[in-house]
């Protein structure tokens, strides 16, 4: 039976998104809606990398509008990453349109682990992307992606990203000896991390992943007040000791104005690898009580597990070395909700104004 355009629309609308949780047309997902008799074809345009997502979408939708009393019906889904507002009074990075920091208030929760598997994570969803690793004082970047070598530079001014499982890197662990200890204050640190921020030739980049070092001072203040940073992501662990700093790193990005995507509790439970008992070795919901506290999402949870420990160390992480596994499934999941909270995000518009040239005519 030949259907309207509205009637089109009505069935969409029933439809929820499994990533946003919302329906398409809220979400401003469908963009062209053509209807031939009882042919009809729409396209669907998503706002977050989701390149394991397509063919699913466009089954759901397709049977849709089948179920509508479309003889025919085809749906074409694509996704595009735009550029999203920042923190007020600071410029965007020439090349990246989306800037994410990993932050966890204090050491040893797994934060560098977390930031490469996302980095990697969004990039097997079909974004462009790349890692800054701003821990100036204990850079694990170069080791965690598997790069060594020195990053080139073509004018002696610039550098070029290094490159290591298809995203791009920066470190300055590319620069120094990996046993020499960075003896400096605060003020080099603060300027090194902008040079590698803004004096590397990145790339048409979707989204720059930063890994942070942990704690909430001089790196992180220059982070918040001359980066143009999207969201932040806050890893921690479930036991009280490391909430209690976690917040400390929540409450500081509130402060600076940068939102906050949500948290990722890390290490949750531990499965014996003999006999399979799960065991809750750092307490249990920590990082979800702290959310419903905060009213921030919770991304997700990660388990204790060895394999992670043991791919992250020899340089492949596990959403390259075990992509069908459990976990870089998890960690893919977190990647898309992240994209997904800053597709909801203010858009930027600063790059639309026109630039005006004024004349003597």
């Amino acid at each position: 039976m030949a259907l309207t355009e509205q009637q089109v629309q009505s069935a969409l609308k029933e439809l929820i998104d499994p990533n946003t949780k919302k329906d398409f047309v809220s979400t401003k997902s469908v963009k062209g809606i053509k209807v031939d008799g009882d042919t009809v074809s729409v396209d669907i345009m998503l706002g977050y990398p989701a390149k394991s997502q397509i063919a699913g979408i466009k089954a759901m939708v397709e049977d849709k509008l089948k179920a509508a009393g479309a003889a025919s019906a085809t749906a074409n889904v694509s996704f595009k990453i735009v550029s999203h507002s920042v923190q007020k009074g600071v410029k965007l990075v020439p090349g990246i349109k989306n800037i994410i920091a990993v932050a966890s208030g204090k050491g040893g929760v797994g934060k560098s682990t977390t930031a490469v598997n996302l980095a990697l994570a969004l990039a097997a969803e079909g974004a462009s992307v790349a890692m800054l690793d701003a821990d100036i004082y204990g850079p694990s970047q170069p080791m965690m992606l598997g790069i060594t070598g020195r990053p080139e530079s073509a004018d002696g001014k610039t550098l070029e990203p290094m490159m290591g499982h298809g995203i791009q890197a920066m470190s300055i662990g590319f620069m120094i000896d990996p046993d020499t200890p960075m003896v400096w204050r605060g003020p080099m640190v603060t300027q090194a991390l902008e040079q590698l921020l803004n004096d590397t030739n990145w790339k048409d980049v979707d989204y720059l992943v930063v890994d942070m070092p942990p704690g909430t001072g001089d790196v992180q203040l220059t982070l918040a007040q001359r980066v143009p940073v999207t969201g932040a992501v806050i890893v921690t662990t479930p036991q009280d000791i490391a909430l209690i700093d976690a917040r400390k790193g929540l409450k500081m990005f509130e402060k600076v104005g940068i939102p906050i995507m949500g948290m990722v509790e890390n290490m949750s439970l531990h499965i014996c690898s003999k006999c399979g008992h799960e065991e809750r070795i750092f307490g249990e919901g920590g990082g979800e009580r702290m959310c419903k506290d905060y009213n921030v999402e919770f991304l997700g949870a990660l388990p204790l597990d060895i394999q992670i420990r043991e791919e992250t160390d020899a340089g492949k992480p596990t959403v390259v070395a075990a992509p069908e596994s459990r976990i870089a499934d998890i960690y893919r999941q977190i990647a898309r909700r992240v994209a997904v909270k800053i597709g909801e995000s203010a858009v930027d518009h600063t790059s639309k104004f026109p630039n005006i040239v004024i004349q003597n005519t």
